[in-house]
Protein backbone atom coordinates (compact mmCIF):
# COMPACT_ATOMS: atom_id res chain seq x y z
CA UNK A 1 0.00 0.00 0.00
CA UNK A 2 2.66 2.40 0.90
CA UNK A 3 4.73 1.60 -2.55
CA UNK A 4 1.94 2.47 -4.49
CA UNK A 5 1.35 6.07 -2.87
CA UNK A 6 5.11 6.35 -3.46
CA UNK A 7 4.64 5.55 -7.15
CA UNK A 8 1.62 8.09 -7.17
CA UNK A 9 4.04 11.20 -5.74
CA UNK A 10 6.61 10.75 -7.91
CA UNK A 11 4.56 10.83 -11.01
CA UNK A 12 3.15 13.77 -10.12
CA UNK A 13 6.23 15.21 -9.30
CA UNK A 14 7.45 14.67 -12.50
CA UNK A 15 4.32 16.47 -13.65
CA UNK A 16 5.37 19.26 -11.62
CA UNK A 17 8.70 19.63 -12.57
CA UNK A 18 7.92 19.19 -16.76
CA UNK A 19 4.24 21.51 -16.25
CA UNK A 20 6.15 23.54 -13.57
CA UNK A 21 3.58 26.62 -13.12
CA UNK A 22 0.71 25.92 -15.63
CA UNK A 23 -0.15 22.92 -12.49
CA UNK A 24 -0.63 25.11 -9.80
CA UNK A 25 -4.90 25.17 -9.10
CA UNK A 26 -5.89 22.64 -11.75
CA UNK A 27 -7.25 19.52 -10.46
CA UNK A 28 -5.65 16.18 -11.34
CA UNK A 29 -7.98 15.22 -13.96
CA UNK A 30 -7.87 18.60 -15.80
CA UNK A 31 -4.47 19.22 -16.28
CA UNK A 32 -3.79 15.72 -17.77
CA UNK A 33 -6.36 16.13 -19.95
CA UNK A 34 -4.65 19.64 -21.21
CA UNK A 35 -1.23 18.32 -22.29
CA UNK A 36 -3.31 16.14 -24.86
CA UNK A 37 -5.43 18.62 -27.16
CA UNK A 38 -5.81 18.85 -30.76
CA UNK A 39 -3.61 21.96 -31.18
CA UNK A 40 -0.80 20.18 -29.92
CA UNK A 41 -0.56 17.62 -33.17
CA UNK A 42 1.01 19.11 -36.07
CA UNK A 43 -0.16 20.51 -38.65
CA UNK A 44 1.61 18.26 -41.20
CA UNK A 45 -0.57 15.74 -40.32
CA UNK A 46 -3.76 17.04 -41.90
CA UNK A 47 -2.07 18.38 -44.88
CA UNK A 48 -2.51 16.12 -48.08
CA UNK A 49 0.67 13.80 -49.36
CA UNK A 50 1.26 13.75 -52.80
CA UNK A 51 1.67 9.85 -52.84
CA UNK A 52 -2.15 9.13 -51.31
CA UNK A 53 -3.28 8.74 -54.88
CA UNK A 54 -1.16 6.10 -55.95
CA UNK A 55 -1.55 4.51 -51.90
CA UNK A 56 -5.42 4.39 -52.14
CA UNK A 57 -5.93 4.10 -56.01
CA UNK A 58 -8.17 6.57 -58.13
CA UNK A 59 -7.39 8.96 -60.31
CA UNK A 60 -6.44 12.81 -58.85
CA UNK A 61 -7.91 14.51 -62.73
CA UNK A 62 -11.39 12.59 -62.27
CA UNK A 63 -12.30 12.41 -58.88
CA UNK A 64 -15.16 10.09 -57.87
CA UNK A 65 -18.26 12.39 -56.15
CA UNK A 66 -19.24 10.18 -53.74
CA UNK A 67 -17.49 8.52 -50.94
CA UNK A 68 -19.23 5.20 -49.14
CA UNK A 69 -17.71 5.42 -45.46
CA UNK A 70 -18.04 2.72 -43.01
CA UNK A 71 -16.32 3.30 -39.31
CA UNK A 72 -14.27 -0.33 -38.80
CA UNK A 73 -12.54 0.27 -35.33
CA UNK A 74 -13.93 1.24 -32.26
CA UNK A 75 -14.18 4.49 -30.34
CA UNK A 76 -13.91 3.28 -27.55
CA UNK A 77 -10.42 5.17 -25.73
CA UNK A 78 -10.25 8.06 -28.64
CA UNK A 79 -9.69 11.65 -28.24
CA UNK A 80 -12.94 13.64 -28.04
CA UNK A 81 -12.83 15.52 -31.23
CA UNK A 82 -12.38 11.91 -32.91
CA UNK A 83 -15.74 11.08 -31.28
CA UNK A 84 -17.25 13.99 -32.20
CA UNK A 85 -16.37 13.78 -35.80
CA UNK A 86 -17.45 10.06 -35.77
CA UNK A 87 -20.75 11.19 -34.48
CA UNK A 88 -21.10 14.28 -36.44
CA UNK A 89 -20.43 11.82 -39.72
CA UNK A 90 -23.62 9.70 -38.77
CA UNK A 91 -20.81 6.58 -38.24
CA UNK A 92 -22.30 5.73 -34.60
CA UNK A 93 -22.53 2.22 -35.61
CA UNK A 94 -19.65 -0.13 -36.82
CA UNK A 95 -20.09 -1.74 -40.37
CA UNK A 96 -23.14 0.63 -41.29
CA UNK A 97 -21.91 2.29 -44.73
CA UNK A 98 -22.98 6.26 -45.28
CA UNK A 99 -22.74 7.96 -47.75
CA UNK A 100 -21.03 11.56 -48.01
CA UNK A 101 -20.14 14.04 -51.27
CA UNK A 102 -16.47 14.36 -51.78
CA UNK A 103 -15.64 17.94 -50.99
CA UNK A 104 -12.50 19.53 -48.93
CA UNK A 105 -14.91 20.41 -45.75
CA UNK A 106 -16.01 16.38 -45.67
CA UNK A 107 -12.31 15.25 -47.06
CA UNK A 108 -10.69 17.13 -44.03
CA UNK A 109 -13.10 15.54 -40.79
CA UNK A 110 -12.07 11.97 -42.92
CA UNK A 111 -8.92 12.43 -42.85
CA UNK A 112 -8.65 13.30 -39.21
CA UNK A 113 -10.03 9.94 -38.28
CA UNK A 114 -9.01 7.62 -41.42
CA UNK A 115 -7.49 5.34 -38.94
CA UNK A 116 -11.12 4.38 -37.78
CA UNK A 117 -12.98 4.12 -41.22
CA UNK A 118 -12.72 3.07 -44.17
CA UNK A 119 -13.28 5.04 -47.76
CA UNK A 120 -14.49 3.36 -51.04
CA UNK A 121 -16.04 5.35 -54.07
CA UNK A 122 -19.26 5.08 -55.30
CA UNK A 123 -19.47 3.13 -58.70
CA UNK A 124 -22.65 3.44 -60.48
CA UNK A 125 -22.06 0.61 -63.12
CA UNK A 126 -25.30 0.87 -64.29
CA UNK A 127 -25.41 4.80 -64.73
CA UNK A 128 -27.34 6.63 -62.51
CA UNK A 129 -30.99 5.29 -61.40
CA UNK A 130 -34.04 7.31 -62.50
CA UNK A 131 -36.30 7.75 -59.84
CA UNK A 132 -38.62 4.78 -60.60
CA UNK A 133 -35.54 2.78 -60.30
CA UNK A 134 -34.35 3.97 -56.49
CA UNK A 135 -36.94 1.25 -54.99
CA UNK A 136 -34.46 -1.17 -57.11
CA UNK A 137 -30.98 -0.18 -55.99
CA UNK A 138 -28.71 -1.74 -53.88
CA UNK A 139 -25.19 -1.30 -52.24
CA UNK A 140 -22.87 -3.80 -52.45
CA UNK A 141 -19.76 -4.72 -50.38
CA UNK A 142 -17.62 -3.25 -53.46
CA UNK A 143 -18.97 -0.12 -53.64
CA UNK A 144 -21.27 -0.35 -56.61
CA UNK A 145 -24.58 0.74 -57.05
CA UNK A 146 -26.68 -2.15 -58.28
CA UNK A 147 -30.01 -1.75 -60.46
CA UNK A 148 -32.38 -5.09 -59.57
CA UNK A 149 -34.72 -5.04 -62.37
CA UNK A 150 -37.81 -6.45 -61.36
CA UNK A 151 -39.54 -8.59 -64.65
CA UNK A 152 -43.13 -6.88 -65.15
CA UNK A 153 -45.77 -9.41 -66.58
CA UNK A 154 -46.35 -9.79 -69.61
CA UNK A 155 -50.03 -9.16 -70.74
CA UNK A 156 -51.95 -11.78 -72.47
CA UNK A 157 -53.76 -11.16 -75.80
CA UNK A 158 -57.24 -13.23 -76.55
CA UNK A 159 -56.67 -15.47 -78.59
CA UNK A 160 -59.88 -15.78 -81.35
CA UNK A 161 -60.23 -19.07 -82.99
Amino acid sequence: MMAAAGRASLGQAAAWKMLGKRMEGMAPVVWVRCLFTRSRIPDSVFQPRPGDHEKYGGDPDQPHKIHIVTRIKSVVGRPYWEKKIIRDLGLDKAHQPRLHKNIPSVNSRLKVVKHLIRIQPLKLPYGLPTEEEMSDTFLTSKGELVIKRHLKPVEQKEIKS
